[in-house]
């Protein structure tokens, strides 16, 4: 059986690294996708469409294309790696603030379309029984629609959580193979399996898949909370 209390300090470097990324990036895309989603739920703007495409484009298109572009907007030369330079006194490529833009980038469309669905979802009616009933918009939104779209966001959480878990061309594009800095476990379960190291890298995998069962199994008992509470 695999032990994964025998990795190595640079392997735990890693894994740490990639569960602090996969958390901070679903933190901060659930801030950003769930007014987006409730936005492109409702809207009948006519930049409804093409920002709906522009959210799901990095779905389609292949890592390394999607991880040259961001390097390329993250570089010195362009107005925001400079600015990120002039401010903080580093480059943002190659760095952890770059790789996790970079992830929020790659991941939106994990969180913003399982948010929008459940928006979407949503009877009209519900709202507007609550805005005839005295409630603000934001009341409608807080206590109206937000619960009823937990499975979806739920779901969102789960997606972009383990699909940062695994990401692996963007981050080599835009955060390189830096210890401690971009260094993924992503990135070293690759190293290990080129220096046909296979324990370590499956080790490692497994380690991965464990981390992701758990954080499915916890979203999952929270759901269920939150249904009988609902219901009770």
């Amino acid at each position: 059986m695999l032990n994964a209390v025998s990795l190595s300090p640079e392997a735990w470097q890693a894994i740490v690294l990639t569960i602090e990324l996969a958390g901070l990036t679903t933190v901060l895309l659930l801030l950003l996708a769930t007014p987006l989603a409730w936005w492109l739920a409702h809207t009948a703007s006519r930049w409804r469409a093409p920002l709906s495409a522009l959210v799901t484009l990095p779905l389609v298109l292949p890592p390394t294309v999607l991880g040259f572009y961001l390097l390329t907007a993250f570089g010195a030369g362009t107005w925001l790696g400079g600015a990120f330079q002039a401010v903080f006194g580093k480059s943002l490529a190659f760095s952890f603030e770059g790789l996790l833009l970079a992830s929020a980038i790659a991941n939106i469309p994990f969180a913003v379309q399982p948010i929008h669905n459940a928006f979407a979802a949503i009877p009209p009616n519900l709202r507007e029984a609550g805005a005839t009933s005295g409630m603000t918009p934001w009341t409608v939104f807080r206590r109206i629609e937000l619960p009823l779209a937990w499975p979806g966001i739920a779901t969102a959480i789960v997606l972009t959580f383990a699909h940062t878990l695994g990401e692996f061309g963007v981050v080599l594009m835009v955060g390189g193979a830096i210890p401690g800095e971009t260094r993924t476990a992503a990135i070293a379960i690759y190293d290990r399996v080129q220096a046909f190291d296979d324990v370590a890298a499956a080790s490692m995998s497994a380690l991965l898949l464990a981390i992701c069962l758990v954080a499915l199994l916890l979203v999952q008992r929270l759901t269920r909370g939150i249904g009988r509470r609902r219901h009770g």
